[in-house]
């Protein structure tokens, strides 16, 4: 047996996640009406595993034609069964949806590991758990939505069109999905084409709940079957989490239509580390932040802040810490950071770290290894930046941090504000009045304070500025579906 070894001096023998209780198909079609349907071009394309670049399976490529198939079948799903069907039932549905996913748990776990890259830590223990508690949060709330808006008249919005990204792939759809149905509303649901294989799972577990047909249709494909989604007329809701590029072309898509719509778009997230901090504590929510995810999430916090009285202190744990962390094979419980979820994800990181040194920044990796097969990126650092650097303005998605300076509480909320984005930041301290000043200063939809990364269903998520509008999650995710 291979031993894993890594620079702290301790040896791990492997501990992969077995894959004997996991079931893929060869081949997935569409999920529309509650059937599985051939896309009308007969066209598919590879999903593939990041981790050592093997083909997984094929996923159907739906044109326009299967978007409006899906869409008809989701109204009259809606005009027909949804809408009317007491909340209390609708609510049972929901629930049974949740309970589900908790009984299928592991299979989740391991095929979004296989498909998106992610260690199977991760997958384990924060998205397949979360989605399902987005699932029986909002099951709660689908026969109290009187009380959840009193004195007003709510009523559903209709179909539903929603567009995932591929770094949480089962967590939004349940993000997305949940608050939809608890409202009374249909769903169009499109995943990322790099990870379609969980929504295509949760198609089967919607079988099995057995929710009235065409309530909840999948539809897979690319940037094509999106716009499809985000230009038919007869969709009411666009619920999209993707780039602020796509998020602005949708924005002009829908101007003048009917539709409303969220934007979950990027971010450039701040992380903020003040002398009295509890450091050790802060360094751990820094790794957090930015590297067991691999900087995958739009909320990453990409952007370090210290105190310069403690820099060199944090920057020397920072380093050390580094260098115990276990990159590889991501079904193996002992690693902290997986692959890059394509190809082309990593040619985007690699082209930021080169435009890193150009730019004149120190850049720092850990000595460790990856694998000769698959998308690998080492965890990074950049010292030595400023804040017209590239590398500090734009999102890179992906486990680089830049590290800057500051003396004073107003130099540093200066500088947290000072980028297009705001989606969230972090502020590390001893004094809650000094956290409670930032928060009220900062520019960002989510603040955590002594953490990072941490999520709740009923707490509202979503950004200002070019990190989009709307939010989800929480009492705002219903109104997201509601009128009235």
């Amino acid at each position: 047996m291979t031993k894993l070894k890594i620079n702290s001096g301790w040896d791990f023998a492997p501990s992969l996640e077995s894959t004997d209780h996991v079931s893929i198909k060869k081949q997935y079609e569409l999920f529309i009406g509650g059937k599985w349907v051939k896309p009308t071009s007969g066209k598919y394309f590879d999903t593939i595993n990041p981790a050592n670049e093997q083909k997984i399976a094929l996923i159907a490529e739906a044109n326009d034609k299967d978007v409006d198939k899906a869409v008809k079948a989701a109204r009259k799903a809606y005009n027909e069964v949804w809408s009317k069907m007491p909340a209390k039932e609708r609510a049972k549905y929901i629930y049974r949806i949740a309970r589900l996913i908790q009984e299928r748990a592991r299979e989740f776990a391991v095929i979004e590991t296989l498909d998106g890259g992610k260690p199977i830590r991760e997958s384990r223990d924060i998205d397949v758990p979360l989605a399902a508690a987005h699932f029986f949060y909002y099951a709660g709330w689908a026969d109290k939505l009187d009380y959840a808006f009193p004195n007003k008249k709510m009523q559903s919005l209709g179909v539903a069109g929603q567009i995932v990204p591929w770094n949480f792939p089962l967590l939004m759809a349940a993000w997305k999905i949940a608050p939809a149905l608890a409202t009374g509303n249909t769903v169009v649901l499109k995943p990322a084409e790099t990870t379609s294989l969980t929504a295509l799972k949760l198609a089967e577990l919607i079988q099995d709940a057995g929710l009235p047909e065409g309530v909840v249709n999948i539809v897979t494909g690319a940037g094509v079957t999106g716009a499809a989604i985000v230009n038919h007329p007869d969709v009411d809701k666009i619920a999209f989490t993707g780039s602020t590029g796509v998020g602005k072309i949708i924005q002009n898509a829908i101007a003048g239509t009917h539709k409303k719509a969220t934007l979950e778009l990027g971010g450039k997230a701040a992380n903020i580390i003040f002398e009295d901090a509890a450091l050790d504590q802060a360094v751990e929510g820094i790794i957090n932040g930015i590297y067991f995810n691999q900087g995958h999430v739009c909320c990453a916090g990409s952007r370090l802040f210290v105190q310069e009285s403690v820099y060199d202190l944090v920057l020397r744990k920072l380093k050390d810490r580094m260098e115990a962390l276990v990159i590889g094979n991501p079904l193996d419980k002992n690693t902290d950071i997986g692959a890059i979820n394509s190809k082309e994800q990593l040619d985007t990181i690699n082209k930021y770290l080169k435009i890193g040194k150009a730019e004149g920044a120190e850049m720092y990796q850990p000595s460790c290894s990856v694998p000769k097969n698959g998308y690998w990126c080492k965890p990074t650092l950049f010292t030595g930046v400023s804040q017209s650097n590239r590398i500090v303005q734009e999102e890179i998605f992906g486990p680089v941090l830049a590290i800057q300076t500051f003396r004073t509480v107003s130099e540093v909320i200066e500088k947290a504000n000072n980028t297009p984005y705001g989606l969230s930041a972090g502020v590390w301290t001893d004094k809650g009045s000094k956290l409670f000043n930032l928060t009220s200063q900062l520019k960002a939809g989510v603040i955590w304070g002594n953490t990072f990364n941490k999520f709740d269903p009923a707490s509202p998520f979503g950004g200002y500025k070019e990190s989009g509008f709307g939010r989800e999650g929480g009492l705002h995710g219903l109104k997201a579906y509601l009128k009235g």
